[in-house]
Parts: C-alpha cells; structure tokens; sequence
C-alpha cells in the first residue's frame, strides 16, 4: 500500500487558504475552506488517491493526485 497521502493534501489545502477547525472522531479533522464556505473531513491517513481527490473536490480545489 502506499504511503499516507495526508501530509501533502494538508499541505495542498493550508496553501489554498483552508485551515484545520477542530479534531473530528478518532484520527479525523474537520477543516474548514473559504472557497466553498463549507466544512469536510479530512481522515488521518488517507491512502486512496481517489479519496484525496474527493477531500480537494470538497474544498473546491483541483484534483492533485
């Protein structure tokens, strides 16, 4: 399997102007993205590309991986 994708999707949102709001259950995080003004989950360890993409598709971002 590969490795976490969540250190560059974090990444990828702080630079978009998304910050993290507060811990979530279990290794979750709620974030919060002025683009779309709306919350989404961000998992502690998200190891599908698929699921990164839909993370930055919530923010109202591009696909990246």
């Amino acid at each position: 399997m590969p490795a976490s994708l969540t250190p560059e999707l974090k990444k990828l949102l702080l630079e978009a102007g998304c910050y993290f709001e507060r811990q979530g259950k279990g290794d979750h995080e709620i974030w919060y993205s002025p683009i779309t003004a709306r919350r989404f989950v961000v998992d502690g360890a998200i190891r599908s590309r698929h699921t990164a993409n839909a993370v930055l598709k919530q923010a109202g971002l591009l696909k990246a991986f």
